[in-house]
């Protein structure tokens, strides 16, 4: 099929795909403005929801909105990971425009946004769960969200306290079903009701690592859940970057992936209910020997029945607030939308995570209901994309789209029509490598047909034919069979690139441990050049900046006494970060480097005596524990690869957490000058600091 006629179409006609300003007013003067609900869950596949046709799962709840709205089959991500694809949604704009390129960037919250503009329009605005943007939500007149990723038990909220400054608060029990009850309160007591509303109501599950809920915790069990064809890939159609991940089913799951241990910090209660579900399983795992693909076989199946077992309290999640649109009789003036951050890997590919252009990391579920505007029952299978809803959400109240805004607005496709200039390609670029599962950076673009991806770290072009391999088994760039398409493909991109302003799509973004020249280097060249950056003696000290320790040799310490135990002080979570702090009796010095944990530990304490610890990452990239100004132990360790999404916090790990402690592991026992340095303190220093 020759795609020329209809991408050159778009351009003779002068009309960008990606700058729509034309509004379409969806209600007559005098008409009730409609609400917003916008549900949105992390890792959720289109793969499994039941009107998508799963193989896995039911999805009841989620699927009576496709029942009395419309299914969007290609609705796709512009950057498939979490953070850029929730700065898109925000914005309507593509990564290298709203700034924010891979997870571990800071959102910048004075930008334009849609909640802002629907502020303004007169809306009360609401933002309830999963945020992990590090930045505090702006245009919101009711935010309360998960620190960071979040955990699925026991979580902490933030929200905004009477002095402006943010209020953390700590929840006991399942996170899914937090986030409900707050959205439900909301909607039932917290709202202006003579107000429109707009309420983003976002899900943690089913992130990884797939903690189901005490309801959910015996679901499937007797059930074997259907396999992928592909769950055996080898990659052997494919080139170097699918070969070279870290993301495979086989060798990238661990324990906590796989239950073999329980969640940190869950109550006693909690613990029970969550060994009584798992340990007999762990024990016939540790008889059965098993290796190979029998092995695979066996993760897959712990693995997809807990992914599956998140997505049920979802579910059950979604049908409580539609029961309450239906019985307070908001239903008929409400639009609600249905949707994830992107789309994932259920095996297929022998994979799990996201990331890729490949079709199950690239395409995300899209839903959408709204009586008297979309027809029931009804699929769309144009190319749309979450950078359209800010675009959609402004067009249905009759709002100017800013013309920087790249989206377009869907409310044409809700009332069954597809514009003439409707997009037929669409720009697809992802970022983080160095990073998480090592998916190399690459850019693409994609048709209703075909798919093109540059990898540009291993100079390699992939090429697939998805209506001939769907599945993308065989790579068929410069094949002769696809010489003219290759050339219109590419031909397409290069357009692409320039309309949506991206001149230089190789070069390094924020964040990236490639860039050159502005202190983001894999390993810096000598020592780093020793800085203060904080003292103090007080543990109660509200320290919350976002200091930036990439790349650079650090030394953090303290003077202990007392019965000393819990975090002295932390920066950063799971991804990047550290912490120096006392378990047990026995210091320890913890740094997180793209994911990676890092520890070196000490020798008990005297309790008795006052005592000085620190913790060391010298220049080469190790971990020092130091005593009394002795270094007492040492570590392998690596340079923290970006600024970390939580802030600096003394006496406690106030964030997302760095190491393997409970939530809220609060320093007990007295600490006195605390310190933090950039560099190697020369040993004149160190000894002048001990004393």
């Amino acid at each position: 099929m020759n795609i020329r006629k209809s991408l050159l179409t778009v351009a003779a006609l002068g009309i960008s795909s990606v700058f729509l300003t034309v509004t379409t007013p969806a209600i007559g003067a005098g008409k009730k403005l409609p609400n917003i609900v916008f549900m949105f869950a992390d890792d959720h596949a289109y793969q499994a929801i039941s009107a998508y046709g799963s193989k896995i799962n039911q999805t009841p709840n989620i699927d009576r909105i496709a029942n009395e709205g419309m299914r969007f089959d290609r609705a796709m991500v512009n950057n498939s990971i979490c953070g850029p694809s929730r700065a898109a949604i925000l914005t309507g704009k593509y990564s290298h425009k709203n700034g924010f390129f891979r997870n571990g960037n800071l959102f910048d919250g004075a930008q334009q946004t849609f909640p802002k503009l629907l502020q303004k329009a007169g809306y009360q605005t609401a933002m309830i769960g999963k945020w992990h943007l590090s930045s505090d939500p702006t245009g919101f007149d009711f935010w309360r969200v998960l620190v960071g990723q979040g955990p699925y038990y026991n979580p902490p909220f933030l929200t905004p306290g009477p002095d402006g400054k943010t209020v953390r608060t700590n929840y006991t029990g399942y996170t899914t079903e937090i986030i409900s009850d707050i959205t439900m309160d909301w909607l039932k007591n917290g709202r202006d009701k003579e107000k429109p509303f707009m309420l983003m109501f976002q899900h943690k599950a089913p992130h990884r690592n797939w903690q189901p809920g005490p309801k959910q915790l015996h679901l499937y069990d007797d059930v074997t859940i259907w396999e992928p064809p592909t769950l055996f890939d080898d990659y052997s159609g494919r080139g170097t970057a699918a070969k070279q991940n870290d993301m495979t089913i086989a060798k990238t799951m661990n324990a906590a992936d796989l239950k073999l241990v329980a969640p940190r910090n869950l109550t006693p209660e909690q613990l029970k209910a969550w060994n009584d579900a798992y340990e007999p399983k762990n024990e016939a795992f540790k008889k059965a020997n098993l290796g190979g693909a029998d092995l695979v076989r066996w993760k897959y199946q712990r693995y997809i029945k807990d992914y599956i077992r998140c997505i049920s309290a979802v579910d059950d999640a979604v049908g409580e607030v539609l029961k309450y649109l239906d019985e307070s009789g908001l239903a008929k003036d409400t639009l609600i939308i249905y949707t994830a951050d992107q789309g994932f890997y259920l095996g297929e590919h022998g994979w799990f995570d996201k990331r890729w252009i490949y079709e199950e990391s690239l395409r995300t579920p899209l839903i959408a209901r709204w009586p008297g505007v979309i027809k029931p029952g009804s699929v769309n299978k144009d190319l749309v994309a979450n950078l359209d809803f800010a675009e959609t959400f402004l067009d249905i109240i009759g709002q100017p789209v800013p013309k920087d805004m790249q989206g377009y607005s869907l409310l044409p496709l809700f009332k069954g029509s597809t514009p003439k200039d409707w997009r037929k390609s669409f720009y697809y670029h992802y970022y983080e490598f160095p990073g998480a599962h090592s998916v190399a950076k690459h850019y693409g673009v994609v048709t209703d047909r075909y798919k093109l991806a540059y990898f540009y770290q291993h100079k390699e072009w992939e090429l697939y034919d998805t209506r001939e391999d769907p599945m993308e088994m065989q790579n068929v760039f410069d094949q002769p069979k696809y010489a003219e398409i290759q050339s219109e493909l590419r031909a397409e991109l290069t357009r692409l690139q320039k309309q949506l302003d991206e001149p230089d799509p190789e070069k390094a973004v924020p964040g990236d441990p490639s860039m050159r020249g502005k202190g983001k280097k894999r390993r810096p060249k000598g020592k780093t050049k020793v800085e203060k950056v904080l003292q103090c003696d007080d543990l109660s000290a509200k320290v919350t900046a976002k200091l930036d320790p990439s790349v650079k040799a650090l030394t953090v310490g303290a003077r202990l006494s007392g019965a000393v135990d819990g975090v002295i002080l932390a920066q950063g979570g799971a991804s990047q970060g550290f912490s120096l702090y006392v378990k047990g009796g026995k210091p320890i010095f913890a740094l997180r480097a793209d994911n990676a944990l890092y520890e070196v530990i000490g020798e008990k304490l005297d309790a008795g005596n006052a005592i000085h610890v620190a913790g060391v990452l010298t220049s080469r990239g190790q971990l020092q524990l130091l005593v009394n100004g002795k270094k007492v132990a040492q570590a392998k360790g690596d340079f923290i690869q970006s600024v970390p999404a939580d802030g600096l916090s003394i006496g406690n790990d106030s964030g997302s957490l760095v190491a393997n402690y409970e939530d809220n592991f609060k320093f007990k026992g007295t600490a006195k000058d605390i310190r933090l340095y950039w560099g190697e303190l020369e040993r004149s220093d160190l000894q002048n600091w001990v004393k």
